[in-house]
């Protein structure tokens, strides 16, 4: 207890057999700690448990662990415990092999501060790698660094807390117009043209539409099911369930889609319920390599006006179609498959089109309301005439 002669405040201290001393103190994770020595004398042992106290007080204290625990086992650690998709396990595995463990493996957690965290971003954006990459690879680090402070409190503080550097400009990607997407779809092979259309207005992901299936789809409903999604992992093919819960849903298609898909199923897909609704050439599972060279994408959207134009684009049209005919975010969200409200949002932004729109209907109503203010003024004006009395 405090105050007791020849008790300490904070911490014990021992002689060991050997004639030295062995520090001991009860840490704010409420674990007893050791000091990493022992020491010559008692005075010497005092002097560091004081030191000990002075951290935990101003907050500075952090795990011994620290100290031992290596980035790299840390981090391979911490992505085999997580509960992630195959697709996102692989980009993590592939993010910490390429651009972290090379570069801050060996270091300690402990050991790592903003400074080494600013020379190591450095060092991948001189050495090539390109800035998303680099923000993908901040993002995951300090993801691996919330888990250290947060949850096994082995460190006190996040070294990735510097401003700036989990974000980077993003060019806004083009929107092909309704007539560019049924022209593309003209253009593409007879196999391929359904899935331009269903793409641009139903909003799926590519992952999505290759893993549909005939009883997925409801033609005299105009409904489309999203149970699962395809993933080519290491050279593998996967179906698995969608990127998140929020994924798998059921999607209203426009009729022009509906259409489109009738004679889809009809000319190209067998009767039974399995069978997938979007194929390769020789009807086996559709992958975007071999897709983009059978219709040879670049050239074909180039001739198109769609210079720079991803498939993935393709649901920008539909997701613009779906914000501008005026669905709510929560709709939205829906129809995308998102859980979270960012995505949404952005095709909620104000497009020239839309916003002359809402000019117009201003207008209409300015000038209403102003055609009743001078109705009311004449009124008014009228009877004003009508009570006055000549002077005399």
């Amino acid at each position: 207890m405090a105050g007791k002669p020849g008790r300490r405040r904070f911490g014990n201290l021992r002689k060991r057999d050997s004639g030295r001393w062995q520090a001991r103190y009860l840490g704010p994770d409420g674990l007893m700690h050791s000091a990493p020595n022992t020491f010559a004398t008692e005075r010497d042992g005092e002097q560091w448990l004081t030191l000990i106290e002075s951290e935990i007080i101003r907050g500075h204290w952090q795990a011994p662990e620290a100290g031992e625990v290596m980035i790299s086992s840390y981090g391979e650690r911490w992505i085999a415990e997580r509960k992630l998709a195959p697709r996102s396990r692989q980009g993590y595995e592939y993010l910490f092999s390429l651009h972290i463990e090379p570069h801050l493996g060996r270091l300690t957690l402990g050991a790592v501060q903003p400074a080494t965290i600013r020379a190591w971003r450095r060092k991948l954006l001189a050495g090539g790698t390109p800035e998303p990459q680099a923000v993908k690879a901040y993002a995951l680090l300090r993801a691996i660094f919330s888990t250290a402070v947060k949850e096994d409190e082995i460190i006190r503080q996040n070294p990735c807390r510097i401003p700036g550097y989990d974000r980077y400009h993003t060019p806004e990607r083009p929107t092909a117009t309704v007539t560019q997407v049924f022209a593309l779809a003209d253009a593409m092979p007879p196999r391929f043209s359904a899935l331009i259309v269903v793409a641009a207005l139903s909003g799926l992901r590519w992952g999505e539409l290759a893993a549909l299936r005939r009883q997925d789809v409801d033609l005299a409903a105009g409904l489309v099911r999203v149970p699962r999604k395809l993933a080519v992992l290491n050279g593998r093919i996967e179906f698995g369930p969608p990127k998140s819960d929020a994924g798998v849903r059921v999607v209203a298609l426009p009729a022009a889609a509906v259409e489109a898909l009738g004679t889809h199923l009809a000319a190209f897909v067998d009767d039974f319920p399995d069978a997938l609704i979007f194929t390769g050439e020789k009807g086996g599972v559709l992958r975007s390599s071999s897709f983009g060279s059978a219709v040879r994408w670049r050239a074909t959207v180039a001739r198109l006006g769609l210079p720079e134009f991803h498939f993935h684009d393709l649901r920008h049209t539909g997701n613009t179609l779906a914000a501008s005919s005026g669905a709510s975010t929560r709709e939205l969200m829906h129809r995308m498959g998102h859980s979270t409200m960012r995505a949404a949002l952005i095709y909620q932004h104000a497009t020239s089109e839309r916003d002359r729109e809402i000019a117009s209907a201003m207008d209409r109503r300015i000038a209403k309301q102003a055609g009743k203010k001078a109705a009311k003024g004449k009124k008014a004006g009228g009877r004003k005439k009508k009570d006055e009395r000549p002077e005399r």
